[in-house]
């Protein structure tokens, strides 16, 4: 696989922008009706039917522990899959679909923030986009009933 080009959608949680490898986006949704469950972490808001999948929702604001997500007009539900499992990233908006050069993302390492789940950051037409890696979103979500003891 070559290094070159990887299509990213954009998003936005807080003031800040942040992105997603569209390899693994299945869907963009309104926000629909939730269906709450007992006993999960704050940041599950719970599960939605989505085509005949029930499919779990997380508020990724408060996943990433940028405080609790402020649900509005244009709050989005992006549907992702990585191997198996399918959960729904409630994000405050979606920007755009971006073509973004490899060379322009700067490793999350050197930029001092908590490695495990930012791939890095973009520089994108004068914009500071934060890489989400959805593999590492996706193991947390699974282990996270064990991280609330």
């Amino acid at each position: 696989m070559t290094m070159g080009n990887i299509k990213v959608i954009a998003f936005t949680l807080g003031n800040e922008e942040y992105g997603l490898n569209i390899d693994h986006v299945q869907s963009i949704e309104r926000l629909s009706h939730i269906t709450r469950v007992p006993n999960v972490p704050n940041c599950v808001k719970g599960l939605i039917n989505l085509r005949g999948n029930v499919i779990p929702i997380i508020d990724l604001q408060n996943r990433l522990e940028l405080g609790e997500g402020q649900y509005t007009e244009n709050s989005r539900v992006i549907i992702v899959k990585y191997e198996e499992i399918e959960l729904g990233l409630i994000v405050e908006k979606t920007s755009n679909v971006i073509n973004m050069d490899t060379d322009s993302i700067e490793p999350a390492a050197s930029s001092g923030v908590n490695t495990d789940l930012f791939e890095g950051v973009a520089k994108y037409e004068g914009r500071l986009i934060t890489l989400l890696k959805i593999e590492e979103l996706m193991k947390s979500e699974v282990n996270a009933e064990d991280a609330e003891d």
